[in-house]
Parts: C-alpha cells; sequence; structure tokens
C-alpha cells in the first residue's frame, strides 16, 4: 500500500489524509496485513474531473449483496492515472514508453502475492490428490483469461480436459466477442457452476479485477454452499471477492494507462497469477522433469521436435537417437526418458 502511494500520489495521498488512514487502528489480518487501510481506500470516494459528468448513485433501496457492492468510481482500477494523462499528446515513442514502464509494476505487484498464491498452489494440489478439479470462473476480459488457462494444460502437461475448467460469463460465444451483460447476474454465475457438476471436493477460483463482479460473486457464494475451496483473484484492495473467499489474491496493479481498461496491467497480473496456480500445481504433482515437460503431448510437427529435444536433454543420447526412443514409447516423453534411464541406473547399481 505504501508502495501505491507513492506511485500515484495525486490519486491515494489526498484520500489517506482525508479518512486519516494514517492514524488508523485496524490490527492485520489473515487476508492482508493493512486491511485497515485497504478498506478505506476502496470507500473512498472517486477523484474530481472536471471532464467526467457525475455518477448518479443508485438509491439504497435498488443495492443488493452483489449490485453495487462498492462504488465502482472509488475502484482503484477505475481511478485516472497521472503518468498517462496526456498520453493521447505523446509520440508514438513515448507513449509506448509510458505503457511499458507501468507493466514494469506488474509483476512486483504480483510478487507481493506470493505467499498466498504458494497457499492456493498448494490447496489445488490437494485437491487434485482427493479426486477435485479446479474451476475458474470470471467475465469478460477475467474470464478469457481463465478459459485460456485451463484450455493450455491438456497440451503442456497431458491431463484430462475435464481437470482444469474455464466458465466464462455468456459462454463459448463470449471468448470472441464481448457479451458482458450477463455479468451482473449472480444467478447465472451460479447455476453455470452448478451447470459443471462442481462438487465439494472441487476448487473454484473466481476472477474479477474490480472485485465485485455479480456473475462471479453469485458464483463463489454457491461454492462456499457446498464447502468447497474458493480462491478470489482481483487487483482491488479489500474487495468483496476477496472477502468472500477462502484464498485471496490481490495483486496491486494500480490505475490502468487507460482509466477502467483491466485488461491491461490488471489482465497481465492475472495471467501472471494463474500461470503459477497451473504450472505451480503440475511441478509439485510430478508432471516437470527438471525444467523439462515431460509430460508434453507431441500432436504437431513443431511438438515433436520439442519433445525429441527433451528426451535427448534429458538422456544426454542425439537428437537421432531421441527420436527412436520416442517413436519406441508410442511419442510418450515420459515413457521413453524412463526405459533408457532405467537400465542405466541398474549398470550403475551392479557396477
Amino acid at each position: 500500500m505504501k508502495k501505491l502511494v507513492q506511485q500515484y500520489p495525486p490519486v491515494l495521498r489526498p484520500r489517506l489524509f482525508q479518512f486519516g488512514v494514517q492514524n488508523n487502528p485496524a490490527l492485520p489480518n489473515e487476508t492482508r496485513a493493512m486491511s485497515g487501510v485497504s478498506r478505506r481506500i476502496a470507500q473512498a470516494g472517486a477523484i474530481a474531473d472536471r471532464n467526467r459528468r457525475p455518477i448518479e448513485k443508485l438509491k439504497p433501496a435498488a443495492q443488493s449483496p452483489y449490485n453495487n457492492c462498492m462504488d465502482l468510481a472509488a475502484l482503484l482500477t477505475e481511478q485516472a492515472n497521472p503518468a498517462s494523462a496526456h498520453i493521447d499528446r505523446l509520440s508514438t515513442d513515448e507513449m509506448l514508453r509510458v505503457i511499458n514502464n507501468e507493466d514494469r509494476k506488474v509483476a512486483d505487484a504480483v510478487t507481493a502475492e506470493i505467499p498466498r498464491i504458494a497457499r492456493a498452489v498448494d490447496s489445488i494440489v490437494d485437491a487434485f490428490h482427493h479426486g477435485g478439479r479446479l474451476f475458474y470462473i470470471g467475465a469478460g476480459t477475467s474470464g478469457r483469461l481463465g478459459v485460456l488457462d485451463a484450455s493450455e494444460c491438456p497440451p503442456t502437461f497431458n491431463v484430462p480436459p475435464d481437470l482444469v475448467q474455464g466458465i466464462i460469463a455468456g459462454g463459448d460465444a463470449a471468448l470472441s466477442r464481448a457479451t458482458e451483460t450477463t455479468e451482473d447476474d449472480p444467478a447465472i454465475g451460479a447455476r453455470d457452476l452448478e451447470a459443471r457438476g462442481f462438487v465439494q471436493q472441487d476448487v473454484l477460483c473466481g476472477i474479477a479485477a474490480s472485485g465485485r463482479t455479480p456473475y462471479v460473486l453469485g458464483a463463489i457464494d454457491e461454492a462456499n454452499r457446498l464447502g468447497a475451496l474458493t480462491i478470489g483473484i482481483s487487483c482491488t484492495p479489500d474487495s468483496e471477492l476477496s472477502r468472500r473467499v477462502r484464498i485471496a489474491i490481490a495483486p496491486l496493479t494500480g490505475p490502468e494507462i487507460l482509466a477502467g481498461s483491466t485488461r491491461m496491467k490488471a489482465g497481465t497480473a492475472t495471467k501472471l497469477v494463474l500461470n503459477m496456480l497451473t504450472t505451480g500445481s503440475f511441478i509439485r504433482l510430478g508432471y516437470v522433469w527438471g525444467n523439462l515437460m515431460v509430460n508434453v503431448q507431441p500432436k504437431n510437427a513443431k511438438l515433436l521436435d520439442r519433445s525429441t529435444r527433451i528426451v535427448a536433454t534429458a538422456t544426454g543420447v542425439s537428437y537421432g537417437a531421441a527420436g527412436e526412443m520416442l517413436a519406441a514409447s508410442g511419442n510418450n516423453v515420459r515413457e521413453a526418458i524412463r526405459q533408457y534411464l532405467e537400465p542405466q541406473k541398474e549398470t550403475t547399481k551392479n557396477g
């Protein structure tokens, strides 16, 4: 939080002063050491902008546990970024450097969440050991990122396609075109989760940069009702999503280059976290040899070449010999390596 205040003083520092956050007596908790500070920032009003028409707030009677669970204008991801205030007047080179400088902050934001990501990985592995599956659910960019990560697990690790599943608001049609209207209905999120046969031993990871998407919260509530493990990925301090899940992962990437365009820094941070969740889980499960993808499926020329090189690297044989070993094993990389190394171990043992 201190780093965010230093990076975006025009956005956050006045709010910290106004709400007296520096004197906040809140104690640290398990989810976020600066929970009290985060909550006050999340509840702060929007920064005045003379060029923006005021946003009319909904009447209290119209509010629900899902809609308006935070004032959108107050979210960190919705704030204007002072670093890009005049980006439309810059040269192309200068414009891209501003974007790149902001992107550099993403990795540090994810680094701060590694303890919670590690806890999530260990929990996912435990669920896999007990017959559970991992589900991602999200809307818009968040949903697409979840579907992308899930779809890459079978070819990379040779796991069943239903072991890691991605659910996106609006279904498959939303992968190629925006259909974000369904994200406002929590009942649809719960229904879509139920339609996949989600059960108690499964894990649900809700993805929402804002941390308040009703579609995602509805699914999380359903998973909690079943007693399943819930994980949340958001880029907003002390969000509604973070408060509803067992493990909250919240890389605070700050205001976007284009205010509110969370496909940028927030999307990049989300992709990094998803990479860690699945890659880390399958490394823990033994699906990686050193840093080699020994469970890769050689289903095309590129993957066949990669598989051959993996066998050659792991065994120390020539590329040609590795190709022969791979063919003899039915194009099973792990088996080709095992068949070569086991006789070598026996020879060493007997020698």
